[in-house]
């Protein structure tokens, strides 16, 4: 099967990174009682890369995600998907950038309960108005091992099977980044390792960029590349990342 993007045979890297944050602050409250979660951070994220970010509990990491992902407002700085600056959109480029160029992947699944799951896989889709590719639609559920399961709503699957049909559904309108937050938060090892590896291969064979906030060192190492946050700021990452040197770089941060 061949399936391309615009950005298929790229090498990570040499394009506009997929997302970039510039001195980005965001910060809670005021006077006495501000909280500063982001503190000038300058972090990019590649094309075509598996990206994991962790830190310690408070650290500012699903801030990050949030703030990259238009998902919540800066206090200050500017960031970017691709070369379109998020804060230069009004609520419908907002909108559109979230529908056809950023996907989605939550902890907590948020399927809609009376959908079937393929239903919700397409959803994306039908509230844009797009047709589905039949062929991209069966390869991610075979990729997933959901074909038997299609017809079923939410509460009649699994945790992880719940979790694999948001995955589908963030990946089904091929966007150029897939934000996760936490995605194997509440999966089972076996349920994790499988959707890593998925994330993996969506990577390397269609060139997808990955961005996943993560406390679990075993899936951060299935990343290309681990971002480590403390206090609000980048404090280091590394590339090729083991289960082995990401705890050693937690250790440091004293997590």
């Amino acid at each position: 099967m061949t399936l391309t993007n615009e950005y298929a045979g790229a090498v990570a890297g040499t394009l506009t990174p997929a997302a970039r944050a510039v001195e980005l602050v965001k910060s809670y409250g005021s006077g006495e009682a501000e909280v500063r979660a982001l503190c000038g951070v300058n972090v990019e994220f590649a094309r075509g890369q598996f990206t994991a970010v962790m830190g310690p509990s408070g650290s500012g990491k699903s801030t990050l995600m949030h703030c990259m992902a238009g998902l919540d407002v800066p206090t200050s700085g500017r960031t970017y998907v691709g070369e379109q600056e998020i804060g230069s959109l009004d609520d419908k480029g907002l909108t559109l950038l979230r529908r056809d160029r950023v996907g989605f992947i939550f902890q907590s699944f948020n399927l809609v309960p009376t959908l079937t799951a393929a239903e919700n896989i397409t959803l994306p889709l039908d509230l844009a108005g797009k047709k589905v590719d039949p062929e991209w639609f069966t390869y991610l559920v075979g990729q997933l091992n959901m074909g038997d399961r299609l017809s079923h709503r939410p509460s009649e699957l699994s945790g992880g099977q719940q979790q694999r049909v948001a995955c589908a559904r963030a990946l089904v309108s091929r966007p150029e980044l897939i934000f996760a937050d936490e995605p194997t938060g509440n999966l089972d090892s076996n349920s994790s390792a499988e959707l890593l590896q998925f994330l993996g291969r969506s990577v390397s064979e269609f060139n997808q960029s990955i961005v996943m906030v993560t406390h679990d060192a075993r899936g951060a190492a299935y990343a290309d590349r681990v971002v480590f946050l403390a206090d609000g700021a980048v404090v280091g990452d590394i590339t090729e990342p083991t289960q082995d040197s990401v705890l050693e770089q937690m250790k440091r941060l004293g997590s």
